[in-house]
């Protein structure tokens, strides 16, 4: 029976902590009514007797106390919520104990935006990890040494495991069903929960709004031009003209500023605006391609697909309600 613990942090989603929990406890139910034996035993960790959340409005009540909790083979850390400093802040006390737990052989599994507490332990260090998609220039603003997959379902290495944003740790909990159980109870586990087993990117829920949290005048006014000239051919060159850079301390600045190289940025902020179009609008593939600034409908497509994980048809009939009425 492999015993896992689920904390209890401060602030912390409330979900993100029954979700596991009754994942788990219905495999053991599966076992059961197969005539096995149950697989797990869940335990709820906690700092304190009761956990207040939400405002308040729901108390969690461990089985636990960090202190003197069992053993566990699996440690899981649920989504934080609010200001993510203060919530690392909060639940400080946890990361000694989580780093002495994994270097005894535990592993250890964060739930979505969970990363930031994982990360404070410093046992992502030039690991990777998935996170969710809003958060990643923070979380790499933080943690700079930890190597994020951007649009990452689900990270695993050296006995971490991360999950990207929100309902995306579903399929964190069915990988690890799968590894503890096999793939047969994973896939019933799936079905019960109504949850895709096999989805491997968080790409197609991703909103790009650009990474302007930075102090360099000249990069942000690359960014507002790129942004103002959707339907053009924007070159790196002309970008460097425009701000008065050189191109290769423009390009090397920019990268450094908001982690996509310039071509990659111009490829996101015209992405995204085919996005929304493709969400509101009855245009076709070809308006849309021609709205943006592309002329080739391969480059397009390729493009679009690399960013959404979706072709644009694919997207277009998955998020425009008008397109699945008619």
């Amino acid at each position: 029976m492999k015993n896992i613990a689920i904390l209890v942090p401060e602030q912390s989603v409330l979900q993100a902590i029954a979700d596991p929990q009754y994942c788990f406890s219905a495999v053991n139910d599966f076992m059961v009514k197969s005539g096995g034996t149950p697989l797990f035993k869940v335990e709820l960790v906690g700092l304190n007797r009761e956990v207040k959340l939400n405002g308040d409005c729901y108390s969690v009540f461990p089985n636990q106390l960090l202190d003197n909790a069992t053993k566990p083979d699996l440690v899981v850390i649920p989504a934080l919520f609010g200001d993510m400093k203060m919530a690392v802040e909060a639940n400080k006390a946890y990361i000694p104990w989580i780093k002495a737990q994994y270097e005894s052989g535990t592993e250890i599994a964060s739930l979505c935006v969970g990363a930031f507490l994982l990360a404070a332990t410093g046992l992502l260090d030039g690991k990777k990890c998935s996170t969710h998609w809003g958060f990643t220039n923070l979380f790499r603003e933080f943690y700079p040494e930890v190597e994020v997959q951007d649009g990452a379902i689900v990270t695993e290495e050296n006995g971490i495991y991360s999950s990207g944003g929100a309902n995306s740790y579903w399929n964190l909990l069915l990988h690890l069903v799968e590894k503890y159980a096999d793939r047969e109870i994973a896939i019933l586990t799936a079905k019960y929960f109504a949850i895709d087993i096999d989805r491997d990117s968080q790409n197609s829920f991703s909103m790009f709004k650009g990474q302007k949290s930075h102090q360099d005048e000249a990069v942000k006014k690359a960014q507002e031009y790129i942004e103002k000239k959707l339907e053009e051919r924007i070159t790196v060159n002309a970008l460097a003209d425009e701000v008065a850079v050189g191109r290769r301390s423009f390009e090397r600045r920019f990268k450094r500023v908001t982690n996509n190289s310039v071509l990659e940025y111009i490829q996101r902020v015209k992405v995204e605006a085919a996005k929304r179009s493709f969400e509101t609008s009855l245009k076709n593939i070809s308006e849309v391609m021609f709205d943006v600034g592309y002329t080739d409908t391969k480059a397009f497509r390729t493009t679009f697909k690399k960013i959404t994980g979706l072709t644009p048809i694919e997207y277009r009939n998955k998020y425009n309600k008008l397109v699945r009425m008619n």
